[in-house]
């Protein structure tokens, strides 16, 4: 009785867990807990890293409105300016150079002596000529003695007629070579007076290309055979080409004035004079001649100016960044996106060029969104995601996106970078993290967009 009363196996209860037994039993169920919670975070972030994934796989880029001036302004083309006649002073007799009176810069008026040649051979050729003129002169008077003679011999019949007629041949024939020996005298007398070198015109010495002692050929033989420069700079005559589009309205009297980066704030006033009346083919322009009185001389061939022609250009004027065109082996071209968010390639007819912008004759319009920067492996029909750049200087158009705090608005660095890069990886990353990106996580896309959708 006594072993059964001290039995813990016989006294009807179970026997206690040990508390090493409960341990394990937690720990089992942390761990089960811990794993179920990591499974399903991996499971959202693959996810979340498949649906970044295909986001970023979809380019971005940077889109805006061209710009709209209203404009009445003169039409402004680049010029350069020529004299209004420019001739090369060639010799035109052999020798050497004596004497030189102008250089470069100098006024000259017409028919002023320029320079002095030493023609030792063409002197040496004229004496000769002179003294075979004089013996040609002694010839003809002997053989007209004779003739003479013979024919008052004849009326006697001392002579025959056919000496009479011998006598008369011979009479010709020394008048001919009397006639060939002037005549070459005469052509060495004139290549004499080309030794002295004189301005054809009134104007100024732009080049002086010889100097004393200079061995002088005749002729054009070349620029090294140039003796001189001679120019006449009033007027001062100046070249535009006029874009077939305005060509109807350039007539010869039309007003036009010079503007230049040295005077500023300086008109020199002048007008057309003449056009060439024909489209250059290669060019698409109409080559219009501005002539501009120049008494000061201030204006100078060969400089670059702006010529203004007053035709007041009116309406309203369109006009892209240059870093919005594509150079295709096809022609010039713009990306334009439309509400779909799905690019075309638009070819572009440009007019003016203003330097940081071109002005669009056709192929766009005002309402058209156009990639800035586009990549070259942008092509026609591509999906994008598009961020609308800042435009200050834009009216707002209908149909444009309001802005708000959640919507998205690029800076510098992402209008830079707006070909798919970090940027603007980055910045539709953030565009989910408020309202508008969780309501867009719901229906399964985070695309941040500024063009709406066609009614």
């Amino acid at each position: 009785m006594s072993e059964q009363s001290h039995n813990p196996s016989h006294d009807g209860h179970p026997p206690k867990k040990s508390p090493i037994f409960l341990l394990m039993v937690i720990v089992a169920v942390v761990l089960v807990v811990v794993g179920a919670l990591t499974l399903f975070q991996r499971r959202s972030q693959f996810q979340a890293l498949a649906k970044e994934t295909d986001t970023l796989a979809i380019p971005t880029v940077s889109v805006t409105h061209p710009t709209v001036e209203e404009s009445s302004e003169d039409l402004v083309l680049p010029g350069t300016m020529q004299a209004y006649i420019e001739s090369p002073i060639y010799a035109r007799t052999n020798g050497y150079l004596k004497k030189w009176y102008f250089d470069i810069g100098a006024k000259v008026p017409k028919g002023a002596l320029l320079a002095e040649i030493d023609t030792p051979e063409v002197d040496q050729q004229l004496s000769a000529a002179r003294a075979d003129l004089n013996t040609a002169k002694a010839n003809t008077d002997l053989s007209q003695t004779t003739a003479t003679r013979y024919d008052g011999l004849l009326h006697t019949d001392s002579v025959s007629k056919q000496e009479v007629d011998n006598a008369n041949g011979d009479l010709a024939a020394k008048l001919a070579t009397q006639n060939s020996s002037e005549a070459n005298v005469r052509r060495l007398e004139d290549l004499e007076s080309f030794t002295r070198v004189y301005a054809p015109f009134s104007g100024i010495i732009t080049r002086r290309n010889v100097d004393i002692g200079n061995l002088i050929n005749a002729g054009n033989g070349g620029a090294a055979q140039q003796l001189f420069v001679l120019a006449q700079i009033d007027p001062i005559r100046v070249y535009v080409n006029v874009p077939e589009l305005y060509a109807p309205s350039i007539h010869q009297g039309l007003g036009a004035y010079l503007a230049l980066n040295q005077y500023p704030g300086r008109h020199f006033e002048g007008k057309v004079v003449r056009t060439a009346n024909a489209i250059d083919q290669a060019s698409r322009t109409l080559l219009t001649e501005i002539d501009v009185p120049n008494k000061t001389g201030e204006l100078l061939p060969g400089g670059y100016s702006e010529a203004h022609l007053e035709l007041k250009v009116n309406g309203a004027r369109l006009q892209v960044p240059v870093n919005a065109l594509l150079f295709r082996a096809e022609g010039l071209r713009a990306v334009s996106v439309d509400s779909n968010h799905t690019t075309h390639l638009r070819p572009l007819q440009i007019g003016r060029d203003f330097g940081t912008t071109l002005e669009v004759i056709q192929g766009l319009s005002a309402e058209d969104w156009i990639v800035v920067n586009p990549a070259d492996s942008l092509d026609e029909g591509a999906h994008v995601i598009v961020k609308q750049l800042p435009q200050s200087n834009q009216p707002v158009r209908a149909g444009a996106p309001s802005t708000n705090s959640n919507s998205p608005q690029p800076t510098n660095g992402a209008a830079a970078n707006n070909s798919g890069g970090n940027n603007g990886q980055s910045d539709s990353r953030q565009s989910g993290s408020g309202k508008n990106g969780k309501n867009s996580g719901k229906k399964g896309k985070s695309q941040p967009s500024v063009i709406p959708k066609q009614q």
